[in-house]
């Protein structure tokens, strides 16, 4: 088991095409804790979570995971050297994979053996209540099934960090609220250190211990899950 990390922004900025997206961010985020990153389209908050990846660069400032140096100004350590599990909007499953294959990848790709392998998904299957669909393919789920096999996925690696890009906005509100509880318990019983993109306050309310507003790229203020409102002095969370 992971030692549990700590997500610190300090200074990070990011442009695209002369227009400035995010500006001069300051953020803390305590391990093992539960972030979500709220605010409209257009805000920063999927910047923010890309620069997280590792799947671009910022243009001033710096990231760290813990005592370690992720990303600063024109560089970036890339997404498969970071110990993150990520969940998409569309679910990115294999069509061709059974769910069992589908979430067992990220093991294949680090090469544990069979038996290991075998284990792990079927743990990670049955914290979010699919262990009888082991066998099926993504087609033969649901909309709901399918972020279950996702998240399985996200968290079978046991990864350091979970990353989620508004991972239940294809989804009717009544599943979004209990998938949205049921997140919430599993990553509470892992203890990882999440940051989760959404843009509905309830969402945010249900998963998250802080609550970050973003708006025009800035961070306009935090609340904590007891709903205490936290100043923000310069941009940076107090």
């Amino acid at each position: 088991m992971h030692a549990l990390t700590r997500i610190r922004l300090e200074g990070v900025s990011y442009a695209f095409a002369n227009h400035t997206v995010l500006h001069q961010i300051d953020l803390h985020i305590e391990p093992g804790s539960i972030v979500a990153l709220l605010g409209p389209s257009g805000c920063g908050k999927s910047t923010l979570l890309r620069l997280l990846a590792g799947l671009t660069h910022p243009a001033e400032g710096e990231i760290w995971f813990g005592e370690r140096l992720v990303a600063k100004a024109g560089w970036a350590l890339p997404p498969e050297a970071r110990d993150i599990g990520m969940v998409f909007q569309d679910y990115a499953l294999w069509p061709h994979m059974s769910v069992a294959q589908n979430v067992a990848f990220p093991l294949k790709m680090r090469n544990l053996p069979r038996a290991e392998r075998d284990l792990r998904v079927a743990e990670a299957l049955a914290r979010v209540g699919l262990s009888d669909f082991a066998e099926r393919k993504p087609s033969g789920l649901s909309g709901g099934q399918q972020q279950r096999v996702a998240l399985a996925r996200a968290i079978v690696a046991q990864p350091r960090i979970l990353l989620f890009d508004e991972p239940l906005s294809n989804l009717d509100s009544e599943l979004r609220e209990s998938l949205c509880l049921e997140m919430s318990r599993i990553l509470r019983q892992s203890g990882t250190t999440a940051v989760y993109v959404t843009h509905d306050r309830r969402e945010a309310e249900l998963i998250a211990d802080r609550i970050v507003h973003l708006s025009a790229g800035r961070v306009a203020a935090s609340d904590l899950s007891t709903n205490t409102l936290v100043t923000t002095y310069n941009g940076a969370l107090l």
